[in-house]
């Protein structure tokens, strides 16, 4: 390894140059060292020990001479790209073959120089490539603390029914009273119950989650109350249940409208008696926990219907909290579409990616019927689906689009219908004046913008008293 000149500042851009080539070594001194904070390396170990110690922020591989073959080079580009998704990484070859620059492409290179290479060129581009990932650094930062400032634990958003979510949070943080979470499925109900945990006083305590549809009801009453050694046949040994195991903690019942009748009653005992007997047991065992409850159930119908009991409504539904749908605020969707690309863009190695206007105006007349979950899966897919930086209109699922278009045919044509000839007179005035306008009255420049001839544009200006 050979280090830059000392006049380098140490604010200098990072630049590792990997290449066996021994005429590659004076050019880049001589070409590059001024600007950058230059490294001359010979091997991929070498590479692996110098980024062990300290980081780059761009690399130089020489394709043809790191490894044994042009494809090892390959996969050595693809490495260094899940390790970075920011590094500038440049591919260096003497081969001019059109299925290696696609293949090095494909491991996503920011640029790719064929010999005879020209380091005063390489200067250039490089200055202006590290110079453009630097304000793409930039701006993503501002853009995190921005979402930050718009954030509550883990919950995102910004909109006036989040900010209403937030208050509630922070008022019953510090309390043990129950919380009823209500929300449609994929609103996001369980990051609203962590949120209360972290802000009280419980925090460093156990958090207890059961989803109760998701497991079969002849297992439930024994993962919320536990059992004793031979309680029944596979009962080998006794085991805690979850409500013993939240002691000192909370206790998260998700979905709490799937419990049946009989696991209801029991559930009332232990909220009111704040002990609990495990199955098979005969003593009850006091324990601390505050719980939390959500549902995305009617659960007044359901207590009307005589499938949830009025008295357990009562003890849980003491202080509701209802988490907004996604279509109810609409102004969070950008917020929540930058915080999902730079989770799975980061995840999956990946440059962050960016949404066309149009995109974002599609999602934004899509109702979400899943809620952010669903738009997190979307944008998930998008991510793994999608090697543009940007994310199109081609790109999006079929039913986006689908629902997008049936919205635009309902603001053409409302439901009450138009009048066909009203509204083609409308548009054509509309028309007329804007090329005008634009041509400052010149009736011939309007008629060239509108693409018909002079005398037609002197017709229709006469028609409209223009």
């Amino acid at each position: 390894m050979r280090a830059a000149a000392a006049r380098v500042l140490p604010s200098a851009y990072r630049v590792v140059i990997v290449t066996t080539d021994e005429l590659v070594g004076p050019e880049a001194e001589t070409h590059l060292a001024e600007d950058f904070d230059l490294h001359l390396l010979q091997t991929w170990p070498e590479l692996t020990v110098f980024l062990k110690r300290q980081s780059a922020d761009a690399i130089l591989l020489d394709i043809d001479t790191v490894a044994e073959h042009s494809e090892d080079g390959i996969a050595g580009l693809a490495e260094l790209r899940s390790l970075s998704p920011d590094l500038v990484l440049v591919a260096l070859t003497r081969s001019d073959s059109r299925q290696l620059r696609h293949k090095a492409i494909d491991a996503a290179v920011d640029e790719y120089f064929v010999a005879p290479i020209k380091f005063a060129d390489i200067r250039i581009v490089l200055g202006r490539m590290l110079e453009k990932r630097s304000a793409e650094i930039e701006y993503r930062l501002q853009q995190e603390k921005a979402a930050a400032r718009q954030s509550f634990a883990e919950l995102i958003g910004g909109s006036e029914p989040m900010l209403r979510i937030y208050e509630a949070i922070k008022r019953v943080a510090d309390s043990n009273s129950t919380v009823l979470i209500r929300g449609e499925s994929g609103t996001g109900k369980e990051l609203v119950a962590r949120a209360i945990v972290a802000l009280g006083s419980r925090s460093e305590k156990p958090f207890i989650s059961i989803n109760c549809a998701a497991l079969p009801e002849n297992l439930i009453e024994t993962e919320l109350f536990g059992h004793e050694k031979g309680a029944f046949t596979d009962a080998k040994e006794a085991r805690p249940g979850h409500i013993e195991l939240a002691h000192t903690g909370t206790l998260f019942l998700d979905e709490i409208a799937t419990l049946g009748l009989g696991l209801q009653s029991k559930l009332l005992r232990v909220l009111e008696d704040r002990a609990v007997t495990r199955i098979g047991g005969k003593t009850a065992k006091k324990i601390d926990f505050r719980l939390l409850a959500a549902t995305n159930d009617d659960l007044e119908q359901m207590v009307e219907a005589g499938r949830f009991r009025e008295d357990l409504y009562y003890r849980i539904n003491v202080v509701p909290i209802l988490v907004p749908p996604l279509r109810e605020r609409k102004s969070d969707l950008p917020l929540l579409v930058d915080h999902f690309l730079r989770i799975y863009c980061l995840e999956n190695g990946k440059p962050l990616k960016q949404v066309d206007s149009e995109v974002l105006a599609v999602m934004e007349d899509y109702d979400w019927p899943g809620n952010v979950r669903e738009l997190e899966n979307v944008i998930q897919r998008l991510v793994l689906m999608n090697d543009s930086p940007v994310i199109a209109m081609k790109d999006l699922p079929q039913q986006l689009l689908v629902a997008s278009n049936a919205s635009q045919e309902a603001i053409l044509i409302p439901e009450e219908g138009v009048n066909f000839d009203a509204e083609m007179e409308r548009i054509e005035l509309a028309y007329l004046k804007a090329a005008l306008n634009r041509t400052g009255g010149k009736k011939s420049a309007a008629a060239a913008l509108l693409g018909i001839d002079s005398q037609r544009m002197k017709y229709l200006c006469r028609k409209r008293n223009l």
